[in-house]
């Protein structure tokens, strides 16, 4: 069984700097076997995609909104992936999930539907 639990949630101000860790058992997501993303959501809205991570290639792709402020990276010694992000901004507050799959690639990785396995989700909250 697989389980993905992020960690490093928190609230700071604009401008600062933060980093979100996504543990797993039951699947690698230190190597390139799987494909590992972030998606941000707020409440009563569709997750929207972060960045992600692809298996094999270990390509990286980023959203607009995020590119050059977040970087996503594996840690092979602790089988987890980080989310770096800098120069927060409110805009930047949701709930972030972390999720994985051994069968996403492509522009399969932007879609939320196309991931079988999910965290619970940190609460990042940007705010003077």
């Amino acid at each position: 069984q697989v389980q993905l639990a992020e960690s490093g949630g928190g609230l700071v101000q604009p401008g600062a700097s933060m980093r979100l860790s996504c543990e797993a058992s039951g699947l690698s997501l230190a190597g390139s076997s799987s494909s590992v993303a972030w998606f941000r959501q707020v409440s009563g809205n569709q997750r929207e995609f972060v960045a992600a991570a692809e298996f094999m290639s270990d390509n990286r792709y980023y959203a607009d909104s995020v590119k050059g402020r977040f970087f996503i990276s594996r840690d092979k010694d602790k089988n987890n992936v980080n989310l770096q992000m800098m120069t927060l901004k409110p805009e930047d507050t949701a709930v972030y999930l972390c999720a994985a799959d051994d069968s996403v690639w492509g522009s399969r990785l932007y879609t939320a539907s196309n991931y079988r396995n999910w965290g619970q989700g940190t609460q990042v909250t940007v705010s003077v």
